[in-house]
């Protein structure tokens, strides 16, 4: 049809015939050499319909063309694991187990688990074991970081190194959860990692939003238990574990959507939205967490009681904090991020120095931050989850500023850590393989120069990041006795 202006399609449109030929969405849409069937697949499901009779004039009013199952063309794929032992020796240990911290110890790995924790009195080294010495230094587990932001592709092309992701591993974080991102890129990206094709944190993700507002493409509608457990079955196909329910407007849809997500087996984190009323109806009907900070700078008894008599987590990305200032903004006006050993090395120029050279000098006291900090740390007192997400503000650094925020607000440097390892880890469901140092978990660790314990500052002084068994030089971003990796585009 040629008619020179935007043609406008829509179920309910009558200027030209339209059938639904998919139950559950789809992509990668594509025609038959004739033109005769059309294909689209979902997940590792390729579904194809015929058009033959589906236009004709004389067809029955109640046919039905959707196609219920599809072909699956999905395949499996080792997971990597690297080979051999590696005993990290003399370091204090900060396990993460309650608050056992463990002197003089050692951290023996066998390919991606941990095998043996302890001292060095009590861990047997086996013959052939990689030994490095890391006496004085602090081990801790890799950081969890469950509102991480940020692209890992571009036009549905997965890069084979991506900066964002070293300087996140330079930085210590090991694990994102990013609850908003491109669906088809994150997952893609999530099983490259999974396989040891890219270097990178693990990654989960909700992919994309089930946006509540108006957005021709975006908007993901639900009036009903059934359209919302249509979007949760759609983003499970292709590897969600977690959906955003974001700024749906009316509370009995965000409760159609946590509702689908008990049918289903999903969490459901919604966006806090600013919206103080939301928030505590979000609570009440028992939403996994809420993602960003409450739009209040003090809470009281009410909320206090109420929190504390649920599961729901929260994840205040304080860098975002509602209420004043964002609380990045403060650590642009108090340090010199641009000359961050780690940003300026994995991090371009046109990226990092336009952002932090130029910035805006405040007082204290107009940073509200400091006041959602406090908050957090009394959710944290109460026994919530209260847990790192660092919005992917600055990459890597971002976490570590959370963390020191959570210090600003009154948690000890242990329960600052606390929020970046083992609870998030619990937050999403995954506290038997990570955020803790144990024999039989996944061997993703960080070795750091000074103890945080003493300094909670201290916590971005990382010499070395280990993910899934892996130990790299996080200065360099090198493998440990591995080839010598290919440089950045930007990397002299």
């Amino acid at each position: 049809v040629e008619s020179g202006k935007t043609i406008n399609i829509s179920p309910s449109d009558k200027q030209f015939p339209v059938e639904q030929l998919s139950v559950r969405a789809g992509e990668g849409i594509s025609w038959s050499a004739k033109g005769d069937k059309l294909y689209w697949s979902l997940g590792p499901e390729l579904y194809h319909a015929s058009l033959a009779g589906m236009f004709d004039i004389n067809k029955a009013e109640d046919a039905d063309f959707k196609v219920a199952s599809g072909t699956n063309i999905g395949f499996k794929q080792k997971m990597a694991e690297p080979k051999g032992m590696i005993a990290l020796t003399g370091a204090t240990i900060v396990t993460m187990k309650g608050e056992q911290v463990i002197e003089n110890g050692v951290v023996l790995t066998d390919g991606k688990h941990i095998k043996a924790v302890g001292s060095q009195a009590d861990v047997r080294i086996p013959k052939g074991a990689k030994v490095i010495d890391v006496t004085g230094k602090t081990i801790l587990p890799g950081l969890v970081d469950v509102h991480a932001h940020g692209a890992q592709g571009s036009n549905e092309i997965i890069p084979e190194q991506n900066w964002k992701n070293f300087a996140g591993l330079s930085l210590g974080v090991t694990t994102i959860h990013d609850p908003s991102n491109d669906t088809t890129e994150i997952f893609a990206a999530s099983e490259m990692q999974k396989a040891g094709k890219i270097v990178g944190p693990r990654i989960f993700s909700t992919g994309t939003i089930l946006y509540g507002a108006n957005m021709p493409g975006y908007t993901s509608h639900v009036d009903s238990l059934d359209d919302a457990k249509f979007h949760l079955e759609r983003l499970q196909k292709v590897g969600a574990f977690s959906v955003k329910s974001y700024n749906q407007p009316r509370r009995e849809q965000r409760q159609q959507v946590v509702e689908a997500g008990r049918q289903l087996g999903m969490m459901v984190v919604p966006e806090g939205g600013s919206l103080l009323q939301h928030n505590l109806t979000m609570v009440v009907d028992g939403h996994t967490g809420i993602e960003h900070s409450l739009p209040v700078s003090h809470i009281y008894d009410d909320i206090k009681q109420l929190w504390s008599q649920t599961d729901v987590g929260y994840t205040p990305t304080l860098g975002v904090a509602y209420g004043g200032i964002w609380g990045e903004n403060y650590w642009y006006d108090k340090t010199d991020v641009w000359a961050h050993p780690r940003l300026s090395k994995f991090v371009p120029k046109n990226q990092l120095l336009p952002r932090s050279m130029r910035r805006i000098k405040s007082p204290d006291h107009h940073y509200n931050h400091f006041n959602n900090a406090r908050v957090s740390a009394e959710l944290q007192d109460l026994g919530a989850l209260v847990n790192l997400g660092a919005h992917g503000q600055r990459e890597g650094l971002a976490a570590h500023w959370e963390i020191w925020m959570f210090a600003q607000g009154g948690m000890t440097p242990h329960e600052a850590l606390r929020a970046a390892t083992i609870d998030p880890a619990k937050h999403i469901g995954l506290d038997e393989h990570i955020g803790s140092i144990e024999a039989g978990k996944l061997a993703d660790l960080i070795v750091l120069d000074k103890n945080p314990l003493d300094n909670i500052r201290d916590t971005d002084k990382i010499s070395h990041t280990m993910i899934n068994g892996r130990l790299f030089d996080a200065s360099t971003m090198q493998e440990v006795g591995a080839k010598k990796r290919e440089k950045l585009f930007f990397e002299e």
